[in-house]
């Protein structure tokens, strides 16, 4: 399997650096790919290619991006547009909230308490079995959820719920809701909750987040 492969986009190309592979194999493949790209008699040297690099469900560490990025450099036609993961960290999440108008919110809902917010929501904190965060926005929970989230109150349908859900008591996106079943999610911080084009709340991952709101992926700037 080859630890590193160009595939070719509307927008440009895909460099995807396979997770299950070592940094090493990766450099090496690397390397031989863009020396077989250097010398293909078909590639017009004047043109610049600009690499979306896609690291999978790795996320590398400033180190490991720094020799992608010198090995790339080494090879004039080429040049690293951004590189990206399919995990969003707690780094990532706080990082969108500086870029954009996203409320940070970091308390304890205990039972029977119900939290309503405006706009995007960063939760960092706890909400109890019988708790209940509601915003009007999306909500990106990095925190521990046994309670209810509601996005999009009182009737968007188009935001959406995102982080480890698998606890949570209920999901709920303007008027549709789910009662969670902890056997039907997996325990990971990549799961997206939204209302798919038959009005029903669906379950996706973090991956998947261009094809489910577009809209949403560019503004976050497409993790």
């Amino acid at each position: 399997m080859q630890a590193a492969v160009l595939r070719g986009t509307q927008n440009g190309y895909d460099l995807v650096l396979k997770q299950s592979a070592s940094l090493d194999q990766i450099l090496v493949d690397l390397k031989t790919l863009l020396e077989n790209l250097k010398i293909d008699p078909q590639a017009q040297e004047a043109t610049k290619v600009s690499l979306d690099v896609l690291t999978e469900d790795r996320i590398l560490t400033v180190e490991e991006r720094q020799q992608i990025e010198q090995l790339v450099g080494q090879y004039p036609r080429f040049e690293i547009h951004k590189i990206a993961a399919n995990v969003m960290t707690i780094a990532d999440a706080v990082q969108m909230k500086e870029r954009e108008n996203v409320h940070l919110l970091s308390r304890v809902i205990r039972n029977g308490q119900e939290v309503d917010m405006t706009g995007d929501v960063l939760f960092l904190g706890t909400i109890h079995e019988g708790g209940k965060l509601q915003t009007t926005g999306n909500i990106f929970s990095m925190g521990n959820v046994a309670g209810i989230l509601q996005a999009g109150y009182p009737d968007d349908e188009s935001k959406l719920v995102m982080g480890n859900l698998k606890t949570a008591q209920q999901i709920r996106i303007a008027e549709q809701f789910d009662i969670i079943d902890p056997d039907d999610l997996e325990a990971s911080v990549q799961t997206v909750a939204y209302v798919n084009d038959l009005h029903v709340l669906s379950y996706g991952n973090l991956n998947q987040l261009k094809k489910i709101n577009p809209k949403l992926y560019n503004q976050i700037g497409g993790i």
